[in-house]
């Protein structure tokens, strides 16, 4: 080049946009020009991504005598950083496709996700799912699901039959992909129309896979299309492959839970048969129903998981084998580079953070394909929190403000205390995002005795005594439906980028292994409760293991109690357990129908009531009526939130007595008999 114009670097649209001038004028001015990236052109009129500057040359007395240009071939790894942006988007949509997978059991939503899903992985035209249906002549198959266009350029068409293209995906011989389909020799060999028909969506690149369920049957195809030719590769292949798989067990959980809906329907149709028998046999079916409603969604929950680790396992695989070789060559190319390279080296920084990002996001989806390994220690949670206190209140802000209440005289547990620490955080970090106007967090601790009572209601909770580290906010709260799925990974209300749905599928794991049990209550606009209890440690108290608890006090005379519950079966199981006790029980469902009963029925010894109820009127509202009323009425409050947290503006005042949920057999016994028994 030397002696030559420089201006053959350039491509056509940057030579007449006059790029070389502009270059040239600013290293005349500043000593510099020109270091935006760009195609450039190599001797024999190839192009290359580049980047470089133009430096003016000078002669001894500083006269401007020509220009030098440095130019960095960059083709290799701009083709590398645009592979691990599509690596990324794909995982992303994975992800999103498997967290929505896990949390719809309708079929045709199933159905339709993974559809969507596919044409956002593929850049297909439109994508189809068609099921395994025949007719009497075996060959049509019944669209199910369409993205990418409207059902209206299907409905003029008959369904597709059982031609060369379409039976090897049904009959699951395997995939199908064609740069051409008009092309390939099995296409156009069946009458009337010898191809597609005159009017259908054109179709050139051809992409179709079977999808099967788990004992090998074809459920369906997922179909592929778009007007161009070579719009699918082997990538596309690999990533519906993946697809495939995860739409399958989705559409079998779907089908499961539709099958146990209907089970449970019968079920319960027995049971109303079974009403007019004794008491123990009809105790007994339901347990037995809600035992197999608990199995068949523990079934159904394993199965998620299982689905969500073969899917972000086999991904991350192959990501983290890029994300290696893209790491390595920046490592490469940082050694090269002079020290006096700024501007490259602020640049090679960023991709390194970008990709250790990438890999760090990669390890936390990994998380639910391996088991992380725990190293429990003896401690105990009053400890814990307490050296705690600084860091959760940088984490909280100055509008949230924080109390710890912690219980005297602790029993110690045995845990990861790292792990504890994370999640004792994460619950408050989740906290703080439900409260983005301030309010108040408590984190309390207490000991508690599961009895065999709330264990038998709970699945795989075992009776017995444990430390309890309670988190509770004054947030938004949660709906009954948004608590029943608030652990399930990938589940979150927060918006797109705010959160990963990871946090308390990670809590729930953690206490779950720890052999643990956690729970949540929620009230949408009053806040949220979370519950960690964590087995008592009994290597140094062994011999109270011998000692049998006292008996649970009874109704003395002709005691009458009014059970005020919303929660139809909180409420079947106070007054069961009250009866069982021998007081006199009447129920009521909200503080109209409650007040109504009180005056038609006598004098009550004790109202034992929920703090927040339907109707119009809370429990503190009905109580304080009723105590206008009958002066020597005796109250008994309870609540699922954490007793310091319940401030509910003001209507709990100091001297109240309060029940807090869960409660079993024996702490509903000794709690009724004290309030009955206080002066």
């Amino acid at each position: 080049m030397l002696g030559r114009s420089l201006d053959r670097l350039f491509v056509a649209e940057d030579r007449h946009g006059g790029r070389l001038a502009r270059e040239m004028a600013d290293a005349l001015e500043h000593g510099r020009g020109g270091g935006e990236e760009g195609w450039r052109v190599r001797k024999d009129g190839s192009t290359f991504w580049a980047v470089g500057e133009l430096s003016p040359i000078r002669d001894a007395d500083g006269a401007h005598i020509g220009f030098v240009k440095v130019l960095r071939d960059r083709t290799a790894q701009r083709a590398s950083e645009e592979a691990l942006r599509e690596e990324t988007r794909a995982l992303e949509i994975l992800n999103r496709t498997g967290s929505a997978l896990a949390t719809h059991s309708d079929l045709h939503e199933v159905v339709q996700i993974a559809t969507d899903a596919g044409v956002q992985l593929t850049g297909a035209r439109f994508g189809a799912f068609f099921y395994n249906v025949l007719d009497d002549k075996g060959e049509s198959y019944m669209l199910c699901t369409l993205s990418g266009v409207s059902r209206e350029h299907f409905s003029n068409f008959p369904m597709p039959r059982n031609t060369q293209v379409f039976a090897p995906t049904f009959k699951g011989e395997g995939i199908v992909r064609s740069d051409d389909i008009t092309r390939d020799p099995r296409y156009g060999h069946n009458a009337p129309h010898h191809g597609m028909p005159a009017g259908h969506l054109p179709v050139r690149s051809y992409l179709a896979l079977p999808v099967r369920s788990r004992n090998g049957e074809v459920i369906g195809g997922l179909f592929f299309g778009h007007e161009r030719v070579g719009v699918f590769d082997a990538r596309a292949e690999r990533l519906l492959n993946g697809l495939a798989g995860e739409a399958a067990v989705a559409i079998d959980n779907a089908r499961l839970t539709s099958n146990v809906q209907r089970e449970l329907m019968v079920r319960r149709q027995a049971e109303e048969a079974l009403r007019e028998l004794n008491a123990t046999l009809e105790r007994q079916v339901e347990d037995r129903t809600r035992q197999m409603e608990s199995q068949a969604e523990a079934l159904r929950q394993a199965q998620k998981m299982e689905a969500v680790g073969q899917l972000t396992g086999g991904v991350a695989h192959d990501f983290n084998n890029l994300l290696q070789v893209i790491v390595g060559n920046l490592e490469i190319i940082r050694r090269s580079l002079p020290p006096d390279a700024h501007r490259a080296l602020h640049a090679l920084s960023s991709a390194t953070n970008g990709a250790k990002g990438a890999a760090a996001l990669t390890q936390r989806l990994l998380a639910f394909a391996r088991r992380q390994p725990l190293d429990p220690r003896p401690l105990n949670a009053n400890v814990l929190v307490n050296g705690m206190t600084d860091l959760l209140q940088r984490s909280l802000g100055e509008t949230i403000s924080m109390q710890t209440v912690l219980g005297a005289g602790l029993w110690s547990i045995e845990a990861d205390a790292n792990q504890l620490e994370n999640t004792i955080l994460n619950l408050a970090v989740n906290a703080r995002d439900a409260m983005p106007d301030g309010g108040r967090l408590t984190i309390e601790t207490a000991n508690v005795h599961i009895d065999e009572t709330y264990a038998a209601s709970a699945v795989d909770v075992t009776p017995g005594h444990y430390a309890m580290i309670s988190v509770s906010d004054t947030g938004s709260g949660m709906d009954r439906a948004t608590v029943e799925h608030a652990f399930e990974p990938f589940f979150t209300t927060k918006p797109v980028g705010k959160g990963t749905g990871l946090g308390l599928s990670q809590v729930y794991g953690f206490v779950k292994q720890s052999g643990g049990h956690v729970k949540i209550y929620s009230e949408v606009g009053v806040g949220t409760t979370v519950r960690i209890y964590l087995p008592r440690l009994m290597a140094a108290v062994e011999a109270d293991a011998a000692a049998a608890p006292p008996p649970a006090p009874r109704g003395v005379g002709q005691e009458k109690i009014l059970v005020l519950e919303d929660h139809d079966d909180v409420r079947a199981h106070s007054v069961e357990v009250l009866r069982e006790l021998g007081y006199l029980v009447l129920e009521a469902g909200d503080g109209p129908t409650a007040l109504s009963l009180m005056a038609s029925h006598g004098d009550f010894d004790l109202l034992f009531t929920d703090v927040v109820l339907p109707g119009g009127m809370s429990g503190a509202q009905v109580a304080a009526e009723a105590k206008a009323r009958w002066p020597g009425l005796k109250v008994l409050f309870t609540t699922g939130y954490a007793r310091n947290a319940i401030v509910h503006h003001g209507r709990l005042d100091i001297g109240v007595h309060l029940l807090t949920k869960p409660f079993g057999y024996d702490a509903l016994a000794n709690k009724v008999r004290q309030v009955l028994d206080a002066a």
